[in-house]
């Protein structure tokens, strides 16, 4: 009968083939053994297995009572970590001799699904060594959460680490992300042949011409536009009055994706000239319908400020326009990715937020779409490499 010390003694003389064949007969012989398991696990640990030897430990943990076997088993995982750990940081170190990858870089958690989450929750605590109830907290059923920020070297390993374990992340550089050239449209001069008049980074008009079929993708937001209003609680001591700032209106915004030219048109229905281009007021089933009004003869332009709720209108018709003009995907869970990322204050503050919103100070709300549309670019040209 096989002696469970013939197998350690082959494991230990590195004798794996030796080894792999004693447990194999122990199965057969005394599939009820609990040493089965755990010289299992050893086998997959000392042979670069790392993961089937954890699995193995686990069961035990989960099945067997015998004192003894369970302490090899919490051995065996510390082991495994600590051999995990150390490869992790070796990787990251030797990474970092090239300065390029020292550029700070961003991981996006994506959403996970319910049936997926406890496996995630367990991966993502092992890879980071978080506990069980703060991991579960950070996980999302929708949108993107700001996971970690870094050095680019340290962001792909771990980056990769998560993807290897099937759970949904990607990551970039804010380097990456300041070379998209960002237009601001002004408004289009026609939609069939499409022409859009825009502002690039310097403040210079000029005219793009594009397909539609070089739109690949479009991104959506609303960002709260604030007011100060003097706040009275007779609560407070000497019922004294306080300047509070509240949300006073929301101003829209869409991203249209070009990656074939490395930029960005933004329109925005605060800075959009309704009153110049193409005539919004119709029902964007009648500028389609229409014997060619795309080519609208522009307007002279109306100082005069178009009532919001006729901007509202405009602005509806635009993206029913896109609506049929476009079948991409379509990127809009904004203000779920803002709540995890505003509380970065310093991070938003060198980010150029190219939006044009009418602000009595700059709002982290504008930078924080500037990032949101800008990862949505990168992980559109696929940067999981």
């Amino acid at each position: 009968m096989t002696d469970i010390h013939q197998i350690a003694a082959a494991l230990d003389g590195k004798e794996y083939q030796q080894a792999a064949k004693l447990i194999k007969q122990l199965q057969t012989e005394s599939p009820e053994n609990p040493w089965v398991q755990y010289y299992i696990g050893r086998y997959y640990e000392l042979t670069n297995n790392p993961e089937k030897a954890e699995t193995s430990y686990k069961q035990i943990l989960r099945d067997i009572t015998n004192p003894k076997i369970i302490s090899q088993a919490r051995q065996g995982i510390q082991r495994i970590e600590t051999a995990e750990q150390d490869r992790r940081k070796q990787a990251i170190e030797t990474a970092k001799n090239d300065p390029s990858n020292l550029e700070p870089a961003l991981l996006i958690l994506e959403a996970v699904s319910q049936e997926d989450k406890p496996a995630a929750i367990q991966n993502i605590s092992r890879i980071f060594k978080t506990d069980i109830y703060t991991t579960r907290m950070q996980i999302q059923s929708r949108g993107w959460r700001l996971y970690k920020t870094g050095p680019i070297a340290e962001i792909q390993i771990y980056g990769q680490e998560l993807l290897n374990a099937g759970i949904p992340v990607f990551w970039g550089t804010l380097a990456d992300i300041q070379k998209i050239q960002i237009f601001r449209v002004q408004h289009f001069q026609s939609l069939s042949s499409p022409s859009v008049i825009c502002k690039d980074n310097l403040n210079r008009l000029g005219s793009i011409e594009f397909n539609w079929s070089e739109i690949s993708q479009r991104v959506e937001g609303s960002l709260p536009i604030f007011i100060d209003i003097m706040d009275y609680s007779p609560n407070r001591r000497n019922e004294e009055f306080r300047h509070k700032e509240i949300t006073h209106d929301y101003a829209q915004i869409c991203d249209l994706h070009i990656p074939s030219r490395n930029c960005i048109l933004r329109i925005c229905d605060q800075s959009y000239e309704f009153k110049q281009g193409v005539d919004f007021t119709k029902s964007s089933a009648d500028i389609s319908a229409s014997g060619n009004p795309n080519k609208t003869k522009s307007r002279p332009h109306n100082s005069q400020q178009i009532p919001q709720s006729t901007t509202r209108i405009n602005w509806n018709h635009l993206l029913e326009i896109f609506d049929q003009q476009l079948d991409v995907t379509v990127w809009s869970e904004f203000n779920l990715f803002a709540d995890t990322v505003l509380d970065y204050t310093n991070m938003l503050s060198n980010i150029e937020s190219h939006v044009e919103v009418d602000r009595k100070s700059e709002s982290p709300w504008d930078s924080a779409f500037q990032l949101y549309s800008g990862l949505a670019f990168l992980r559109n040209q696929g940067n999981r490499e």
